[in-house]
């Protein structure tokens, strides 16, 4: 079905060389877009674009700090330069796996103003980065990936959880401004997903509490990058082309709205 044809497009995901990031760059390149991996973990994007081009697929690795205004208008350049258009943005990087679980009076001001420097700021500067080409092309399609902390009001790191709930305000409200250049924002809400770098973080002691949490949800296991995949291909493609504005809940049923 040609709607849901990605072959050609070109698509940017910021932290995409690492965590769930990983797995939608290479999701992209295997529906046949061309992937810019945008990451500030050069090292890692650049092995996972490696990967991409040993298995016949089309990538690009560059290195970038989505808090930085500069690197953001460079990661734009570089795919224009590279492949021509900008289909599709993936707004994945964020500070998360680094920030220690605490009681919100116990974190520190800089690190406040950290976490909203990449998880907001930075969404808005790649949003700013790409916007000229989307505009001229006269299409796009951004995916902001917000939390499934945005329904459950998860306690214990509050500058995240109001980061995340900060992207969807974002969603609706660029959709509206941009809507007249045919370019759809959406918004996806995952739920705890065992990643690389989130189980790398995770104390056993939460891995375990986040396996009792499984009880509550409609499907009863762990939540894996591979279950958000097909949610962000859906939405980068013309199969959703008269959604914006909207945020999909993907955790398994723990939370429903």
């Amino acid at each position: 079905m040609s709607e849901f044809d990605l072959n050609g497009r070109v698509a940017i995901v910021t932290g995409g060389g690492t965590g769930i990031g990983k797995s939608y760059s290479e999701a992209f390149a295997q529906a046949g877009a061309k992937v810019v991996i945008a990451d500030i973990a050069a090292a890692e994007g650049e092995q996972v674009a490696g990967t991409i081009s040993d298995n016949g697929g089309t990538a690009l690795a560059v290195a970038t700090d989505i808090a930085d205004e500069a690197k953001t208008l460079n990661m734009a350049a570089a795919a224009i330069d590279a492949f021509g258009s900008i289909d599709i943005l993936v707004n994945n990087a964020s500070l998360m796996s680094t920030l220690e679980r605490r009681p919100w009076h116990e974190i520190d001001v800089e690190e406040w103003d950290q976490v909203m420097a990449v998880n907001l700021r930075g969404m808005f500067l790649c949003c700013r980065a790409v916007y000229p080409q989307m505009k001229k092309q006269q299409s796009g399609k951004i995916i902001n990936i917000s939390s499934s902390r945005f329904w459950l009001g998860a306690p214990m790191r509050l500058h995240y959880s109001t980061s995340k709930a900060g992207v969807i305000g974002f969603t609706r409200s660029l959709s509206r401004e941009v809507g007249d250049d045919n370019i759809c924002v959406n918004a996806i809400t995952p739920g705890f997903t065992e990643s690389d770098t989130q189980l790398a973080s995770s104390t056993p002691e939460y891995l375990a509490q986040s396996a009792g949490r499984h009880k509550g949800r409609a499907f009863k296991r762990a939540q894996l990058p591979a279950d958000l995949v097909g949610t962000v291909l859906f939405l980068a493609s013309d199969a959703s082309n008269f959604m914006t504005g909207q945020t999909i809940n993907v955790d398994g049923g723990e939370s429903m709205h």
